[in-house]
């Protein structure tokens, strides 16, 4: 209903006009802004940056940060928003690059980042979660460790934000990352951006353009968020993720992990009695609300395929853009796994039907 208001009544850009259309979504707008600030913790709204997508946010993060002759730890866990842009510096010999190895359950060290550390590190990358086996990072200890050494720390919580209680102060990271359209209930093409109070003026912007302020400078400006908000934003989206965000500040995040919890611990100790059915990840108090699988007899593609057309249940198979990961448990030469991602409106009914699908697809 907020899209549609914005799209049907709206109509205008924010941030550019005096009408009382534009007026409004501006204001629109700004509340998205608070409120998705609020739900993580950001004390200054104008620290988070509206961004299409949470791959947008990351490469805005790395390539605004990183610079000639720096190196970089990061992690075989991560996703290939982050391993992509960190290789492309890479391949053109601009940085060195260490890549932190996990436990069966996916999960890193806080150690080994101390380890790995050297003089010329300019930052650590790490995924909040393991968007393969949901092993949820030491993300704090790592923050603390990385700011005794004076290097900056960027997570990506493309996994966690909405599902997991998340207060970037508390965190002590850099920066933070993520999508808008998974646990922020948000339309596809959004994410956000947090900087920290340093941030503002160590990132440099991807884009220049026309912001609606300073229009009389040929420079970008250095005010936050116009910095690295150029060229009209998606006003429909970012209300859309405005009114997902308020409901699950109404619901509560606490609340929601925790029913996503019970449900998590459902549907892994019924796939654990399912003859031919291989878990990967950690139990579920340790884990965000997705289970990765393998089912015997079943290519991860075939099982997927199967559990649409006969069971109408839709789950992603594969290597989930994360091949490292696969590569380091073991699964990349099969094609990876299936995942199960519950979402905040999953019953305890639906991982029911889930159990039955899957057991009725492996009694042959």
């Amino acid at each position: 209903m907020a899209v549609e208001h914005a799209m049907r009544h709206v109509g205008a850009p924010a941030g550019r006009s005096p009408y009382a259309e534009a007026i409004e979504a501006t204001r629109s707008v700004e509340a998205a802004r608070r409120a998705c600030a609020g739900l993580l913790g950001v004390v200054d709204p104008a620290r988070l940056i509206f961004t299409t997508s949470g791959t947008h946010a990351l490469n805005l993060a790395i390539h605004g940060l990183l610079q000639p002759g720096d190196h970089v730890v990061t992690s075989v866990v991560e996703h290939n928003s982050v391993l992509r842009p960190l290789a492309a510096w890479r391949d053109r010999g601009a940085i060195s690059l260490t890549y932190l190895s996990c436990d069966g359950m996916g999960r890193i060290d806080p150690d080994d980042v101390r380890d790995a550390i050297e003089p010329n590190t300019r930052l650590v990358v790490l995924t909040h979660a393991s968007n393969v086996t949901g092993a949820i990072q030491p993300v704090a200890e790592v923050a603390a460790i990385a700011r005794e050494r004076g290097v900056r720390m960027l997570v990506d919580a493309a996994q966690t934000a909405g599902h997991l209680p998340i207060d970037v102060e508390t965190l002590g990271v850099d920066l933070l990352a993520t999508s808008g359209h998974k646990g922020l209930l948000g339309p596809l093409g959004t994410g956000l951006l947090y900087l920290g109070a340093e941030m503002g003026g160590a990132l440099l912007p991807l884009e220049q353009g026309g912001t609606g302020t300073h229009s009389e400078e040929d420079q970008q400006p250095t005010t936050l968020p116009d910095r690295f908000e150029s060229g009209n934003l998606n006003v429909p989206a970012i209300v859309g993720l405005g009114a997902g965000t308020d409901f699950l500040v109404a619901r509560g995040v606490v609340a929601r992990h925790a029913e996503s919890q019970a449900l998590v611990e459902r549907l892994r100790g019924g796939l654990a009695e399912v003859p031919g059915v291989r878990l990967f990840g950690p139990p579920a108090a340790d884990s965000v609300a997705l289970v990765s699988v393998t089912i015997e007899g079943y290519d991860p593609q075939e099982a997927a395929a199967v559990l649409d057309a006969s069971f109408r249940i839709q789950v992603r198979p594969g290597l989930h853009c994360a091949p490292l990961m696969h590569r380091a448990l073991g699964t990349i030469a099969q094609g990876g796994t299936v995942r199960l991602s519950l979402g905040a409106f999953t019953t305890a009914e639906e991982i029911d039907a889930v159990l039955t699908a899957i057991r009725q697809m492996t009694a042959h």
